[in-house]
């Protein structure tokens, strides 16, 4: 019986240790499936995604910064382009005592205090093998003197890179622009604009065209370290060099329309009045983009943003000023073409205009006596534009003046650009909840009041003048290929009510009484027809009409006439356009009107010289 017992003792101490055995044995096996499951799914279902992060830690990417394509006037000039330059950087690794490798540099090339400083921190706050800059822009005569004593200057190294250069200078920068390091709030995400070689456009055509500019990065496989030193490379694809630009300008016309506003403050715009292509723009005062090449100093930086002449300013495209006279021709298209007035409609000028218990004086005090159109132009009636206006209503002047190009942006391919203002009543009542005034659009009639427009906006005006009435919009920039000449749509103006103002235009120019006699082209051939401007800055109270106006020079700067004048050449088969404004430059014959002709003069040689 005990033997019995104690065999049933002994079998189900066996089962049990069956069932733990088997319990050890499933559970050794499920994990060891486990094991094979997600070594199966490492291996296999994700074994790409793993290839890759390995060779991310293994294989790194450098890029190469392109050169910067060039920018080429209407005749293949330079306008932007790229020096060689050589940078210095030290290697703190390889220099072994970094600050006696910077004395022995400062012995060759000056390095100052603060670049010293600079390089000293950035050596302590990334890793030692990775080179820190110590000079740029060296020219080579700098990088020969360094050069020969290589072998005494451990862990520095020498390389070239590319420097963006403005052979015109201060003479092109309002339209070419200038590069610049890329701040924070321009970085999108491509790591190329996080390279300290890489500039990219700040203003003008550089701005407008950086990425067709700019080229493509360059970049290359290297084979790294645990610590991201380099072993050796790879791959390599070459950076493509950016796309080289024309532009309609001619920088030799540039050059000179610049010179010839000489120390003026103000802008001169020249354009070809059938294909809209800007030849010349002109914006004073001006500065070198030079100082922008390595980077600007906060006090160039400060000099330039605050000064009172705002240099920083395209005023060509970004300038609003009252065009004064120079409006009037926009009246009389509205007078003519709404048959409330004819080219032979006179009224009488006794020197001013009475409405209601208001006085508008004309510009002449004496008064013109009898004018009609043609005469009210070569002269610049004043009275005889506030009667225009009174009659036919600020609405059709308005609805004229936008067809002619005012009152809203041309969309020529530069930052910056302004619309200036064209007022009418339903402007006024969303601007000032006010209903307008008859007496303002006699302010209107004559380009003042509400009234705003840029220099560029006024050359447009005299080119769809003279072109036969056709939209031509400005443009700067010349097709990569030719393409097929699309006539500009027409503005539907009748061909008598334009021969009727240009016929003005031409007589200020060439008759006795005309405004602008005495800054006619001697040459019977180049002959032009314009219109003079004088543009009030502050308004003449009736206390000083009655003691007496001092004249332009006798008043302070700021409160002198701006002085404009716009016109066209030759007379017949007029061509080219021009739109002058002198700030604070008294009467638009006096001074806007022979800076005018010669840069009218200019172009017409140069274009017998090399014709289109």
């Amino acid at each position: 019986m005990p033997s019995s017992a104690f065999e049933r003792q002994a079998q189900q101490r066996q089962q049990r240790v069956t069932r733990r055995a088997l319990l050890l044995g499933a559970a050794q096996l499920g994990g060891f499936g486990l094991l094979a499951g997600r070594m199966y799914q490492l291996q296999v279902l994700e074994s790409e995604r793993y290839v890759t992060l390995a060779d991310k830690n293994r294989i790194g990417l450098r890029l190469d910064v392109a050169t910067r394509g060039l920018i080429l006037d209407r005749y293949g000039r330079a306008l932007a382009n790229n020096r060689t330059t050589y940078r210095i950087a030290v290697v703190p690794e390889l220099a072994g005592d970094l600050p006696r490798v910077l004395d022995q540099l400062h012995e060759l090339v000056p390095l100052d205090p603060e670049d010293r400083q600079r390089v000293l921190e950035r050596a302590t706050r990334q890793r030692s093998f990775l080179p820190v800059t110590a000079y740029e822009n060296l020219l080579w005569r700098e990088i020969a003197r360094i050069g020969v004593h290589t072998a005494d200057l451990p862990g520095v190294e020498i390389s070239a890179t590319k420097q963006r250069v403005y052979p015109e200078g201060p003479y092109s920068v309002h339209l070419i622009g200038y590069v610049g390091l890329v701040s924070e709030k321009e970085l999108t995400g491509d790591p190329v604009l996080t390279l300290p070689d890489f500039r990219i456009g700040k203003s003008g055509v550089e701005k407008v065209y950086d990425l067709r500019l700019r080229g493509a990065a360059g970049r290359r496989q290297v084979e790294v370290n645990a610590v991201g030193r380099t072993i050796r490379e790879l791959d390599h694809k070459p950076a493509q060099t950016g796309t080289a630009l024309r532009l309609s300008l001619d920088a030799k016309l540039q050059r000179f329309s610049v010179d010839r506003l000489g120390d003026e403050t103000g802008a001169a715009v020249v354009m070809d009045a059938y294909s809209g292509e800007v030849l010349a723009m002109a914006s004073r005062p001006t500065f070198d983009p030079a100082l922008f090449a390595g980077g600007i100093s906060h006090a160039d930086w400060n000099s330039l943003l605050t000064a009172p002449d705002t240099p920083l300013v395209n005023k060509a495209i970004a300038g609003q000023y009252a065009p004064g006279s120079t409006f009037k021709m926009v009246v009389a298209l509205a007078a003519l073409e709404s048959g409330m007035v004819t080219a032979k409609t006179s009224f009488f000028c006794p020197g001013f205009m009475e409405l209601g218990k208001g006085k508008f004086h004309c510009w002449n005090r004496h008064g013109h006596g009898k004018v009609n159109l043609h005469s009210s132009i070569v002269q610049s009636c004043d009275v005889y534009f506030y009667e225009v206006a009174r009659r036919i209503g600020i609405d059709r002047i308005a609805a004229m003046a936008r067809r002619l190009g005012f009152g809203t942006k041309l969309g020529i391919d530069l930052p910056g650009e302004t619309g200036g203002l064209m007022p009418d009543k339903d402007w006024k009542r969303r601007r000032f909840d006010q209903p307008w005034q008859i007496g303002e659009s006699l302010i209107a009639g004559i380009g003042q009041g509400y009234v705003l427009a840029t220099p560029l906006q006024l050359a447009v005006m005299i080119a769809r003048l003279v072109n036969g009435g056709l939209a031509v919009t400005p443009r700067l920039t010349v097709p990569d290929a030719q393409p097929v000449a699309e006539r500009p749509p027409s503005m539907q103006i009748s061909p008598s009510a334009l021969r009727a103002v240009i016929s003005g235009m031409v007589g200020v120019m060439s008759d006795a009484k005309g405004t602008a006699r005495a800054a006619q082209i001697p040459a019977p051939e180049m002959r032009m027809g314009g219109k003079t401007g004088t543009s009030q800055v502050r308004r003449i109270s009736t206390r000083e009409r009655r003691l007496g106006v001092l004249r332009n020079q006798e008043r302070p700067r700021e409160h002198r006439d701006h002085a404009l004048f716009v016109g066209f050449a030759p007379i017949e088969k007029p061509r080219f356009v021009t739109a002058v404004i002198v700030e604070h430059g008294g009467g638009g014959s006096t001074t806007a009107a022979p800076i005018a002709r010669d840069i009218l003069l200019e172009t017409q040689l140069r274009a017998r010289e090399r014709p289109a």
